[in-house]
């Protein structure tokens, strides 16, 4: 069933609206999504997140350049992976790979806390600001190392990784809870990778592959892993 629209707010125009709802709808025919997750699509102002010269391509259903050879991941792909963390609400959530911020403010719609890291600095500073002027304040993003995580602040509920490793980091699996999923692109540096879900349970971890993506390769330090 289609959702209602959100209330035009300051960030808004009718435009961008009808634009959103437009996508949102387009992705539905495509992924069974829980209403939780259809609400929050509608309701995060995508162009907030993308760069002022292609804002216009903001709710095309793609993948955008957001400068450091870093990019805003498609909605199809942003709503497979919030879908796949089954989020109700008084979570906290661990996300590697801020970017543009834009997964993390739909993260933001669907639990309580989201702890954000990225290693390049410019992307965290423009992500923070977008986040906040978007009013988005139970998101923290911290610049650091993604294949740490952030261990002073977990166990997490959930956690994210919006690039791709060559393989999951023993780090962040670590720092999710008992209970807790996981979700990642994991596969090589170039060409096809897949979207796996881990669940951990009694300290194992079980895995499912939910489909094939593209995405950035994971950075550790000024560069890809080899």
């Amino acid at each position: 069933m289609e959702r209602p629209a959100p209330e035009p707010g300051p960030l808004d125009t009718p435009a961008t609206i009808a634009e959103r709802q437009h996508l949102v709808r387009n992705i539905q025919r495509r992924e069974s999504l829980h209403p939780r997750v259809v609400d929050a699509l509608l309701s995060v102002p995508r162009h907030v997140f993308v760069p002022l010269s292609i804002r216009h391509l903001a709710y095309e259903d793609g993948p955008l350049p957001i400068g450091e050879g870093q990019t805003i991941s498609q909605p199809t792909v942003v709503a497979m992976m919030t879908e796949a963390l089954e989020l109700r609400g008084d979570e906290t959530v661990l996300e590697v790979g801020t970017g543009s911020g834009y997964q993390a403010a739909v993260l933001a719609r669907l639990c309580k806390r989201v702890e954000t890291i990225e290693i390049i600095p410019s992307l965290a500073a423009a992500a923070g600001q977008a986040l906040e002027t978007a009013g988005y304040h139970n998101v923290r993003v911290h610049v650091g190392d993604g294949y740490a995580g952030l261990p002073e602040l977990g166990p997490f509920d959930a956690v994210i990784i919006t690039a791709a490793p060559p393989e999951i980091p023993s780090a962040l699996i670590a720092q999710l809870r008992e209970g807790g999923r996981l979700v990642v692109p994991v596969g090589p540096q170039h060409g096809v990778q897949e979207l796996v879900l881990v669940r951990k349970h009694e300290g194992g971890i079980t895995r499912q592959e939910l489909g094939a993506v593209r995405f950035v390769p994971m950075v550790r330090g000024n560069r890809p892993p080899d």
